[in-house]
């Protein structure tokens, strides 16, 4: 049995939202929609799509930016960009961010969703293996596999929630490099009240002892700024 397609649409237009995700889920495909930028980056680093597509004004992070972000992570995810802007300078501005279509708005949802398969088609086998390398990611003597939510650290595997994944993944793929607690509160929480961010501190305790079985992993603690994994060389 294939897998459906998991397609991100990040539209703040909300009714156009449920019209392109009625339209491309009756294809078969699994859509998410996210209505902010910010949620959208969220969501991308939580799981794992196939394609994204990404209206260009958006509030808290516009499409433009937040395709930048996504390709710092992944070069070859496909990215189509939705805007009523139909000038020349902004459609060259996207295709030179990386983009695969760019739509004016509005549009017909047919064509639209024909659009989409072609792009599909055209990227699916190169796109499928790059989604399966980067849900497994690999530091020192640890294996983090993001769609089955298990830590394996050291020869011990671990279950973890989905917030832990979460944070882990920031950790994994940036190690060595603070990451501010304001990144995983408003990435991981998306919020950074007083209450939440003791409750991650819990988290960095329990992510510790996780990694504990794995000698040449240490996350340490950057007083008043955030954390960091570090590798640790071998005495």
């Amino acid at each position: 049995m294939s897998i459906a397609k998991q397609i991100m649409v990040v539209e703040d237009d909300e009714s156009l939202g449920f019209l392109i995700k009625d339209s491309l889920s009756t294809h078969g495909w699994a859509v998410q929609l996210y209505t902010t930028g910010e949620k959208g980056l969220t969501a991308f680093h939580n799981h794992i799509f196939d394609l994204c597509i990404l209206d260009v004004m958006l509030p808290e992070k516009d499409g433009f930016d937040l395709a930048r972000e996504i390709r710092k992570y992944n070069q070859g995810i496909p990215i189509v960009f939705l805007s009523a802007k139909n000038q020349t300078e902004d459609r060259i501005k996207g295709f030179q961010i990386g983009a695969d279509d760019y739509v004016s708005k509005p549009f017909s949802l047919e064509e639209f969703k024909y659009r989409i398969e072609a792009i599909l088609k055209r990227t699916g086998s190169n796109q499928t293996i790059s989604a399966d390398r980067s849900s497994v990611l690999q530091i020192a003597d640890s294996t983090l596999d993001i769609h089955n939510l298990l830590l394996t650290a050291g020869g011990v595997s671990t279950r973890l929630t989905y917030k832990e994944c979460g944070m882990l993944q920031l950790f994994f793929r940036h190690p060595d490099k603070v990451i501010e607690r304001d990144v995983f509160l408003k990435t991981i929480w998306e919020d950074d009240g007083f209450f939440v961010a003791r409750s991650m501190d819990v988290f960095v305790s329990r992510l510790r002892k996780y990694l504990s079985h794995d000698t040449a992993l240490r996350i340490e603690n950057i007083r008043a700024v955030g954390y960091i994994l570090k590798r640790v060389a071998a005495a």
